[in-house]
């Protein structure tokens, strides 16, 4: 079948959908929706319908965004809106179902919103979500609202449309098309993608390859997973057009074993474009012949960097190795290779359908476009968001997110993964940009975007991410294998109350070390948390080492939890919720805290409505 009768059916089929005579209903099944039960919302919206005798149409998608609400479905009557519905389980799932589909009867207060050209008085439009409002949606136009396992869905919303054109453009014109858009890697460095693309593409040597970085390994990261999971056609096309602009045959996606759902729809994705065409020879008509393969990675966070990702698929152990050469001459099996990551590669179809003016038009000067971040930690609305760089950081966590739950303040935010900073409440007006962010300390990262209240202990923080780094270093270089084991070891000391005035001085010095001697952006970044809570936080250090304190209450060995007497109603509800009954007290009396018996769990401080626990 040609691509033009492809899309012809892909158009129809698409069509037949929207104008379905019966009720289609949607759920969200990537990994947030099946880890949240969409799986068991899923099975019981398919047994309801059974009960009620009513035919409806069910279509599985990837995540649309708002994670928060998981699971999440949506529903389509015949010439009305899809209505969304979330926070579901079996029993709402049927109530909601046999009200709206049998007795008409829309359950408005458990709507979430609706999507679709109709709308319904009371229920506010998808668009107009304050958690959407301000998104601008490039990489993910098609999450959540196309099956990702069907590739007519893909081409029915315009998918193969930005091969078919830069197939009639000589590659160089396609990479000065990338390289006007001013689209920078997504992947934490941001380099020029148009630059990298003429690089690989002026290597004199005839085999190239092209390599998707989707090794995505940061914790609270999960963009690249949820872009895999509903749209990998915009990932595999970026790759062909790539391929195609750089002049090779063949490419590789890296991903980590872990993502078995992306695996899966991937593998899917491939079969369905070796079925049309769109892979081996003679691609679309044109002497482009091109073939992808998919090497699953064993999860280490070090071969998210492209010379260990390349030693990983050439059957090495994943460790980096000194630049220059760099890939773009010197890359896998020695050959001259392009490697990007997901997002990026999902941008470029968008950017060659609708022209590079067009994506220069979001973002800033030096930052085009727009990016896509994991929205996750201490925030009401956790999700998938996509929004134009330069964005303010405070409009991400106030107006998309919702702002801190539970009346707590906002202390810091964490970008840029383990390897990123912590940017403190007072720079809520910092635009979100690659110059800004690292200008501030941190970085971009992959996009990771942790938000943290006044409860987080500063020094605890980047402890954490040490702790990860340390035991992800491969061990190749001395400045990453021992620097960043000794910052742990002296941070471990501090939260123990045993650090010293000096352990200040010692974490500075060893931070410059290992930044400039690492060897690859693991050890080169694994510094930044640490650099930057001892820029912004300094106290709390002082507060650790001179005062034996722990201010946010973290630390256990620095504090611990009493009861303010004058607050204490003797409700109780602290005393039985302890898990080991160290809470004492009659009924409507004050009550205290055996300190021997307290196992500082946080359970007591957590439980009480009257802040009459402290920390002490």
């Amino acid at each position: 079948m040609d691509f033009k009768t492809l899309k012809s059916e892909a158009e129809r089929e698409w069509k037949a959908l929207q104008n379905l005579q019966q009720p289609l209903i949607q759920i969200g099944l990537g990994t947030c929706g099946k880890a949240a039960g969409a799986e068991e919302v899923y099975c019981a919206a398919q047994k309801t319908l059974q009960q009620i005798g009513q035919p409806g149409r069910f279509m599985e998608v990837g995540c649309i965004g708002m994670c928060y609400l998981e699971p999440l479905l949506a529903v389509r009557k015949p010439h009305g809106p899809f209505v969304y519905f979330g926070k579901l389980d079996a029993e709402k799932t049927e109530k909601i179902l046999v009200s709206f589909l049998r007795d008409d009867d829309l359950l408005k207060e458990w709507a979430v919103c609706t999507l679709g050209e109709e709308t319904i008085d009371g229920i506010p439009r998808f668009e107009e979500l304050p958690m959407i409002k301000p998104q601008i949606r490039i990489a993910l136009r098609n999450c959540g609202l196309i099956d990702p396992e069907d590739i007519k869905h893909y081409i029915a919303r315009g998918g193969y449309e930005g091969l078919r054109k830069a197939l009639g453009m000589h590659p160089e014109e396609v990479i000065r098309e990338i390289k006007a858009s001013g689209l920078r890697g997504r992947g934490g460095a941001g380099f020029p993608t148009g630059l990298k693309w003429e690089l690989a593409g002026k290597a004199p040597d005839p085999t190239k390859y092209i390599i998707c970085n989707a090794d995505e390994g940061d914790p609270g990261a999960f963009m690249d997973r949820s872009l895999l999971e509903g749209d990998p056609h915009s990932v595999l096309e970026g790759m062909l057009i790539g391929a195609y602009a750089i002049g090779c045959q063949e490419g590789y996606i890296y991903i980590r074993a872990e993502y078995p759902l992306a695996i899966k729809r991937l593998e899917t994705a491939i079969k369905q474009m070796n079925q049309y065409g769109l892979l081996g020879q003679n691609i679309l008509g044109r002497p482009f012949r091109f073939q992808l393969r998919i090497k699953e990675g064993a999860g280490a966070f070090v071969c998210g960097e492209e010379t260990a990702l390349m030693a990983s698929i050439e059957g090495g152990r994943g460790m980096p190795r000194p630049r220059p050469p760099f890939p773009a001459i010197q890359g896998l099996w020695g050959k001259p290779t392009n490697i990007n990551n997901v997002e990026t590669l999902a941008n470029i179809p968008a950017i060659l359908t609708q022209g590079a003016s067009w994506f220069a038009g979001f973002g800033t000067e030096k930052s085009k476009g727009t990016k896509t971040f994991s929205l996750a930690g201490k925030v009401k609305r956790t999700g998938l968001i996509e929004v134009p760089l330069g964005i303010r950081l405070g409009e991400i966590i106030n107006q998309i997110g919702g702002g801190v739950p539970k009346g707590k303040k906002l202390k810091a935010v964490q970008t840029g993964g383990p390897s990123g900073g912590c940017i403190p409440f007072d720079l809520l007006d910092l635009p979100v940009d690659y110059e800004s962010l690292t200008a501030a300390g941190s970085i971009m990262g992959s996009g990771g975007l942790v938000v943290m209240d006044e409860d987080t202990c500063m020094v605890d923080i980047p402890r954490y991410f040490l702790t990860f780094t340390s035991e992800e270093s491969c061990g190749k270089c001395l400045p990453c294998r021992l620097g960043t084991r000794q910052m742990l070891d002296i941070l471990n000391d501090i939260c123990a109350g045993q650090g010293y005035p000096e352990d200040i001085a010692l974490l500075e010095n060893i931070n410059e070390t290992v930044q400039k001697g690492a060897l690859c952006g693991l050890g080169q970044t694994a510094p930044n948390p640490v650099r930057t809570t001892l820029r912004y936080f300094r106290p709390e250090y002082e507060a650790h080492i001179v005062n034996k304190k722990c201010p946010a209450g973290i630390c256990k060995p620095l504090f611990h939890y009493a009861i303010d007497v004058e607050k204490c109603n003797g409700c109780g509800v602290c005393a039985r919720k302890c898990p080991v009954r160290a809470v004492r007290g009659d009924k409507k009396k004050p009550h205290s805290i055996e300190q021997d018996q307290c196992t500082k769990c946080a359970t007591c401080y957590e439980v009480c409505k009257f802040q009459a626990v402290l920390v002490c």
